[in-house]
Order: structure tokens, then sequence, then C-alpha cells
């Protein structure tokens, strides 16, 4: 039996998965590349660095998992989302750095749209609200600030993509310029009505058609690798963005069904069937899927600072030489002794949607310590996820039954028993967390006959750990409320 390579690029790394039949884990390999900060508030990543990071872990991972390259049944993508490449289709080479979702210079002309009246027309078309978030802002800012970018862009010069579409343009020899449905609905360009392109859209902000990929389904053979060192010749079958693919990989195929992953930032999707359902709350609605002609949709909600909070206390307080060491000392305090911590570093997003929002510690007394800060950094995770959730609710008028859990925090049970406190529903965690890549490697065994259908997926997912709420709920109010509170006093800090 063959498997499935899953390329799983995200925001601070790049790995790479090998899969059995089962949806077990052969091998793995990960590596950290280089984040850049040109000036406050904007993040960039080196494309080149992400595409030498990647493959190199392809390689590692297949050397790992004992196989030959030629045992590699099909390849999947997935990625993290709305980060902007433009590049050469001539060299491959990019034109300037990719611009990061996490970036907010362009929140100005975003306000600029919003004050002209643009807001409804986007989310009808979209299922967006008009933010820095995602790509569209960032290709407009490329082609304006790059110089020469704009004429070869209308001279078909140059390609853009989101990092799927660099990934499948490089694995490829250049062969192939495509994403699927569910990067597209992230860029702010793509109507989730028709399918497609919306040349309004276009127009509004001046990203000539010439520029942008192909946009097909989430489970199709898209092309064959190219000759790489460590890697045969492979069909690269699946795409999904990083969060869909986690709704998928948590077989959350079923109206309903909701999942979070606890990564960078924090991502609650809920699938909601092969009808969008449009958000009240400022909520996003996305393309989940498309697979044989058939769109499924999901509600979304993003928090821009979650696992990243945890890098902060380790890299810029120093408390802690490893993530894994916040856990042990969260848990040496009975609680977080009246602190709360708003780690809107980056702004905030759904359901508030605040790029004017920093960070703030608040209730710090004499008799805080850094244990305390370290528990509070950790339950502002769960607050913000605990928000998306209540606006989800309102939204779709489902009550949540249960949270499906993935991402690397999610392996710590100091914030999985308190998520399930916030919510006062149970928190599920599979026993394969590294739900990002499996989405990506069903979706590519999909499209290639490895996996049947839905439901050989489906039945592979298994319970690691239930988490079931054990706070009051009297208890529980009063912390979302003084929550509420510390977040009022970090929104709109700044101005510009």
């Amino acid at each position: 039996m063959p498997y499935i390579l899953a390329l799983d690029q995200g925001t601070t790394s790049s790995r790479a998965i090998v899969f059995d039949h089962d949806g077990n884990i052969l091998a793995s390999a990960q590596k950290e590349f280089t984040q850049h900060y040109p000036r406050p508030a904007w993040v960039e990543h080196d494309p080149h660095e992400i595409w030498v990071s990647q493959i190199g872990t392809a390689a590692e991972a297949v050397a790992g998992a004992r196989i030959r390259p030629d045992e590699i049944a099909a390849v999947g993508i997935t990625n993290q989302r709305e980060t902007a490449v433009v590049w050469d289709r001539r060299t491959g080479e990019a034109i300037h750095n990719a611009i990061v979702w996490q970036d907010r210079r362009t929140a100005p002309l975003c306000r600029r749209l919003v004050e002209e009246g643009c807001e409804a027309m986007i989310q009808e078309r979209t299922g967006l609200v008009i933010d820095a978030y995602f790509s569209a802002s960032k290709v407009a800012w490329l082609l304006e600030n790059v110089p020469g970018a704009r004429q070869r862009a209308e001279r078909g010069e140059l390609a853009f993509g989101t990092v799927d579409t660099w990934l499948l343009w490089k694995l490829t020899g250049g062969r192939c310029h495509a994403t699927d449905a569910s990067n597209a609905s992230r860029t702010m360009l793509f109507n989730i009505h028709t399918g497609a392109w919306d040349p309004e859209l276009l127009r509004l902000f001046g990203v000539p058609a010439a520029l942008l990929p192909e946009v097909r389904s989430s489970s199709e053979v898209y092309g064959t690798t190219a000759p790489l060192p460590g890697l045969g010749e492979a069909p690269v079958a699946g795409i999904a963005g990083d969060q869909q693919a986690a709704l998928f990989g948590q077989a959350c195929l079923s109206p309903g069904l909701t999942k979070c992953t606890y990564g960078t930032g924090c991502f609650v999707l809920q699938n909601t069937g092969t009808s969008p359902v449009n958000s009240g709350q400022r909520l996003l609605t996305t393309v989940a899927s498309r697979i044989g002609g058939t769109t499924a949709y999901a509600l979304e909600g993003s928090v821009f600072i979650g696992g990243a909070v945890v890098q902060w206390v380790r890299d810029g307080l120093g408390l802690i030489r490893s993530a894994e060491e916040i856990e042990a000392l969260a848990r040496s305090v009975p609680d977080n002794g009246g602190v709360f911590l708003v780690p809107a570093f980056a702004g905030l997003g759904a359901p508030h949607w605040d790029p004017y929002a920093r960070g703030a510690v608040l209730g710090i007394t004499r008799g805080v310590t850094s244990a305390h800060l370290a528990r509070a950094a950790l339950e502002s995770i769960a607050y913000q996820v605990a928000d998306l959730l209540q606006a989800m609710r309102d939204d779709s008028g489902i009550e949540l039954k249960e949270l499906r859990v993935d991402g690397g925090a999610s392996r710590n049970d100091l914030l999985m028993q308190f998520q399930a406190d916030l919510l006062g529903a149970p928190v599920v965690r599979p026993a394969i967390t590294e739900t990002t890549a499996l989405g990506a490697a069903y979706l590519a065994g999909l499209a290639t006959g490895y996996w049947s259908g839905t439901k050989d997926v489906a039945a592979h997912w298994r319970v690691d750990r239930r988490f079931d709420p054990s706070m009051p709920a009297e208890q529980a109010g009063r912390l979302k409320a003084r929550w509420k509170r510390a977040l009022e006093r970090a929104r709109h800090w700044e101005t510009e």
C-alpha cells in the first residue's frame, strides 16, 4: 500500500507528514523560517525561504518514513491563507517578500473602502468583512509600491497566488498556476456565489485578471511534481487552506459540526452545508471545500493571536524556555490572580475587527507573579474562542454540542479544560491532532482513489480525550464579564 505526503505550510514553520491508509503518521519533519518585521504591524516572509523549507521537510519526511519516493500515491497541500505572493512567470522569482495575513499596512485603504460604502457589497459577494487580513489589499499594495509591478502585471508577466499557489507552481516546475476554491474565497476577490473571480472587485482593487490563478476544486489532480531531490513524480491532488483542511481532517462533514484549530492564531469553523449563511455578527462566510462539483460552506471566526501569545511569553518576556513549559508554570497557581491579558498585538479579529486595538495586561497587583501572567496568557486564548462561538451561535442558531480541537495548543490540557468550562460544552481532542495536514492528505487521497469516499475518511476519526465542563456556570459568567471589561480597554488604542 502506498502513502500520502501532506505539505503543511504554516505561518512560522513548514511541515511535511507522511500518512498511511489508516490516517496514522509514519514520519514528519518541520522547519521554522524567518519572520520579517520591517515596520511596526508589518509582517513579511521570504517566498524562497518558504519553498526551500517546505521542499526540505518533504524530502526529510519521506526519508524518515523509510519509503521510496515512488511509494507516494499523492501529495496534498495545505497552507497559511491570505498571505500574498507575486512572482515573475519567466524566472519564478518573487518580486517582493510575501505580505503575511497578520500584516496591517493596508488598514488605511480598508478604512477608506468602508467610508466609501463598499462593505455591504463586498460582504454579500465574498462573505468577508473589509479588513487588511485578506489578500486583495495586499496585492493592491504590491502593485502600487513595487516599481514597475503594475505595468508588468497588466502585460501578463507576473503571477499572484496565496501560498498554496506558490507551492503548486514550484512543485510542478511552473506548469500549473492554480488555487482551490477554499483559498480563493479568502482573497476578497472571489465571488462565493458564482464560484469565480469577481470583475467588479478586481476593478475596485485594481488587480488585473491576468495576474490571477485558475480556481479549481479542492480534490483533483492539478499536475505532477517535477523532479525534485528526495521526491519522485507524484500527482499533486489536494489543496485547501489550513483551516478548511482542518475542518475536513476533523471529519466535520455535515452541517453543525464545529472545530477550532489552536495554532499561531485560533480559527473556529462550523460546517453550514451547501448553502452559505450570511453573518450578522461580523463572522466570515467561507468556502469549506469544493469536491466533485459540490461546494460546502462554513462560518468562520478568526483570532489573530492564539498560540502566538505563548511564543511571546517565551521570546518576548523570557518567562519560559520552550512553549511546552507554559502549562506547568500556569498550573503552579490556582487562578490568574485577577490578571487579564488581551493579546491584541496585531489588532483584533472577529467579531470585533479592530485593527487599532493593541495588547494590554489588566489587573496587576503587587502579588502578581510570572505564573499569573502565564496563566492569563493561556486563558486569553480560550476567552477569544468563546467570543467567537457565541457569535456563531447567534448567527446559525445552532447550539454547540461539542467542539473538536486540534493544533499545537490543543495538547495543553489546562487550556482545553478551561475552554470547556467557558463554553459549558465538551471539548474533544482527536487521537491525531495534526488534522490540518490530515485534511490535505484526505483530499489528495480521495482524488486518486486512495480513499473510497468521505465515509471512508470519517471512519478514521478517533477520540484521544474529552474535556467536560466542571466550572459552575456562574463563575464562568463572572470571568467572561471581566474579560469583556479588559477587552474594551484594549480597543481603539491606535488612531492610525
